[in-house]
């Protein structure tokens, strides 16, 4: 699936500042509908290293009433999250009541069909019955009411190296680079089957999976923007 992905898309800036701006007073609108609807959205960005995840997540929220949504950033389980199930620690995050109209994660559940099946954290067997268990659980978020949108960022093995390159040249951006990354690319074939049998598993009717062309990061930006509108926009109608 992530071969047939057209990579060359791109905006120019002066197009991407007037997009831009349309969209998060658009966006800002929507969220104020969720807040009076009393309904809510939850957003799942996964995307290789690089791929731009981080800044598309500062422009949705840039014009948002900062009390109406929140970011979790998910790194690696720990003592606590290890000790239950999976998805014990995002079902916490996401069960009644919900004090926020927006719930964001940078990373997400899908950490079990992804880093945990490559780097051997979950068994085969465990992986292959997360794809079930993942879609239980989030058909059981859709049928509470809640707004499903899940965004893999994709970028080119060659693009992903060349930001690695530049994060490493730039002092205030070199902490984002870390061995690990490094070891991840390594693995990159592995990633990728992992990622097709994700998309094609977990995409449902009610929580189907949007790619977004990240080479160009303009371009993965307005996307992102749009497909948040286009949902919400049917989800509130």
């Amino acid at each position: 699936m992530l071969s047939t992905v057209d990579l060359t898309l791109n905006l120019d800036r002066a197009d991407y500042k007037k997009q831009l701006l349309e969209c998060q007073l658009e966006l800002r609108k929507l969220a104020l509908e969720l807040y009076q609807q009393k309904r809510s959205l939850v957003v799942v960005a996964e995307g290789w290293d690089a791929a731009g995840k981080g800044g598309s997540i500062r422009r949705v929220t840039e014009k948002i009433d900062p009390r109406g949504y929140q970011v979790y950033a998910i790194s690696a389980p720990g003592a606590e999250g290890k000790s239950h199930h999976y998805l014990w620690r995002f079902w916490r995050r996401l069960k009644a009541p919900v004090e926020k109209q927006i719930l964001i994660f940078d990373r997400s559940w899908y950490g079990r069909v992804l880093v945990e099946r490559v780097e051997g954290f979950a068994t085969e067997e465990e992986w292959r019955r997360a794809y079930r268990e993942i879609n239980e659980f989030e058909r059981q978020l859709t049928d509470h009411g809640m707004t499903l949108v899940k965004l893999w960022y994709h970028i080119s093995k060659d693009e992903q190296l060349r930001r690695f390159e530049a994060r490493r040249e730039t002092p205030h951006k070199a902490w984002k680079l870390t061995d690990e990354d490094w070891r991840n690319r390594d693995k990159w074939e592995a990633y990728e089957a992992a990622v097709d049998d994700m998309l094609v598993k977990t995409s449902t009717l009610t929580a189907p999976w949007t790619v977004i062309e990240g080479n160009d990061k303009l371009w993965a930006r307005i996307k992102t923007q749009r497909t948040l509108i286009e949902a919400l926009t049917e989800a509130l109608a």
